[in-house]
């Protein structure tokens, strides 16, 4: 370098702009999360998030189960419920789980497919040079020509992929391959997994179900609207404002049970109509028990349980009567012992306030085969042989105008803490047997009917599940029961002063080995010989 040139600039280091480091970061965890081992370790995740559902009292469905889960577990409990683990399957994180299990299973089987295709199309490879290195291997010389051998091995190879090819020295192959399925298996369970992820999540935004009792005399229910309802449970997208018209009539109720008292069968007749009925006022027949729901309308009804409604009659002391039929909770479901209140309002009182003075409710137990011990009461079986009630009678504010919800089950206990609400009378009645109070007011006992709890639940994607669960056994029997597997055959003239055709196999195995080492001597015998080997039984 002369004194007049000027020194070489030095190479300035390769910088990475943020937007690189950026997308670099993004490509890398792409990468990660569509991996397969991020699948099966997403796949575990959500089964283990899904046990605290199984587990724990779910707020969707028993709600007076859930809080009494909480009441009994203090801070334990009240952390549980911060952490969302009473609504498992609509938390944050479970929702999480599912939604990066089913980006990773996209990410994943797209590549897979495209692979899948282009091998599909692709012919089977080469056959190798030296065929005695494959690990199933069989050469012997045949009297037949060349023409002969590889005509025997297009008959035998059918059904197989293949292709002949010509060597250089003029020496002729046949490639084979089979077990293409086992792929397609894989690809169908995958798919089939993704699909029924995707029905789930569409399920839970347009599925409902809701739950109804019902009296088991010939009453009705309609599946008009969520007031209809007990208890209701709509999907994400679902405001009860469009549910599938039909109305049900309960006509009456059977059970039958062992002679150890433990139920066998819960039967019900009912009578149904939807569609154009509900316009004729068509009724249809149908026999609902509890693994026999009734479809109609796009819905299923279930048969979910039964229990007893006592009937009281109160004659006040101007003469007047009135019945009341409430449905009383088992507080013993094999015995059926049951729980609960029946509420009356004071006829021909005008004025709230004095009203509120004179509302009876009448609450304690109901026994359908009663047996008192000491003043107790009792039942001893499920069967309505003996029915008896235990009975407080209250007087005065029952709370019903207070604004507030109040289950029919049981008295507001507030009321009964201020005074405005006194227990009058205790007694244990049977059938036809009745009670009077101070005022004049007589209680009776009328006997006892069944009431039966019906579900109805709307799922419009449970064809699809079912689809995507059958297509994922059978993708899933073929990728295990398939197995693929490659033959080689090459013809070749034999050695200067020899007769007859040199015929080389080879095999391989490209999954399991386990079983093809026999057929591998079966297709070699025959293309050596040309002759079909007879399969006997058991083998």
């Amino acid at each position: 370098m002369t004194a007049t040139e000027a020194p070489p600039e030095p190479k300035r280091p390769y910088q990475v702009t943020p937007l690189q480091r950026m997308l670099a970061f993004l490509r890398n965890v792409w990468r990660g999360l569509t991996s397969m081992r991020t699948a099966l370790i997403l796949l575990f995740l959500l089964a283990l998030a899904a046990l605290p559902g199984a587990l724990l009292p779910q707020r969707a469905l028993n709600p007076d189960k859930t809080a009494q889960y909480i009441t009994d577990h203090g801070w334990w409990g009240t952390l549980l419920d911060r952490l969302q683990f009473f609504t498992v399957y609509s938390s944050v994180w479970f929702s999480a789980i599912y939604f990066l299990l089913m980006v990773s299973l996209v990410g994943c089987l797209l590549p897979r497919s495209f692979d899948y295709f282009r091998s599909m199309r692709a012919k089977p490879v080469l056959t190798p040079r030296n065929l005695s290195r494959m690990p199933h291997f069989r050469e012997a010389t045949v009297e037949r020509s060349e023409d002969e051998v590889l005509a025997g091995a297009r008959r035998r190879l059918k059904g197989w992929r293949t292709v002949e090819r010509e060597e250089a020295d003029g020496v002729r192959t046949i490639s084979a391959e089979r077990g293409y399925l086992r792929e397609t298996g894989n690809l169908i369970f995958h798919f089939a997994m993704l699909g029924l992820i995707i029905a789930f999540a569409l399920g839970k935004l347009y599925s409902y179900d809701g739950q109804v009792i019902v009296q088991a005399d010939g009453s009705q229910f309609c599946n008009s609207g969520v007031y209809a309802y007990d208890s209701f449970n709509p999907g994400l997208r679902v405001d009860g404002t469009q549910l599938d018209p039909f109305c049900v009539k309960v006509n009456d109720f059977t059970a039958d049970y062992t002679a150890a008292g433990e139920p066998v069968a819960y039967k019900s007749n009912i009578q149904y109509q939807s569609g154009a009925d509900l316009e004729s006022n068509t009724w249809k027949p149908y026999l609902l028990e509890v693994n026999s729901p009734l479809r109609t309308a796009g819905d299923r009804v279930y048969l979910l349980g039964n229990g007893y409604t006592p009937i009281f009659t109160v004659t006040y002391p101007n003469g007047e009567t009135r019945t009341q039929k409430t449905q009383w909770r088992p507080a013993d479901t094999t015995t059926q012992l049951s729980e609960g209140a029946t509420k009356f309002d004071p006829p021909g009182v005008t004025d709230a306030a004095e009203r509120r003075t004179k509302q009876l409710a009448i609450t304690g137990l109901f026994a359908p085969t009663g047996m008192v011990h000491g003043g107790v009461l009792t039942s001893t079986s499920a069967s309505m042989t003996n029915p008896m009630v235990a009975i407080d009678v209250m007087q005065g504010d029952l709370g019903l105008d207070s604004g507030q919800g109040q289950s029919i089950f049981e008295i507001d206990q507030s009321m009964v803490d201020d005074g405005r609400l006194k227990r009058v009378a205790r007694q244990n009645l049977s059938v036809g047997q009745s009670v009077s109070l101070a005022d004049g007011t007589k209680i009776t006992f009328d006997g006892a009917q069944r009431w039966v709890s019906l579900q109805v639940s709307h799922d419009p994607t449970q064809d699809y599940v079912l689809v995507f669960a059958v297509a994922m056994l059978l993708g899933l029997g073929a990728s295990l029961l398939v197995k693929r597997r490659r033959v080689w055959l090459r013809v070749s003239p034999a050695s200067e002063g020899e007769a007859g055709t040199v015929v080389q196999v080879g095999g391989l195995a490209r999954t399991d080995q386990a079983g093809y080492g026999e057929e591998f001597v079966r297709i070699a015998d025959e293309l050596v010989t040309g002759k079909r080997r007879t399969r006997h039984a058991g083998q």
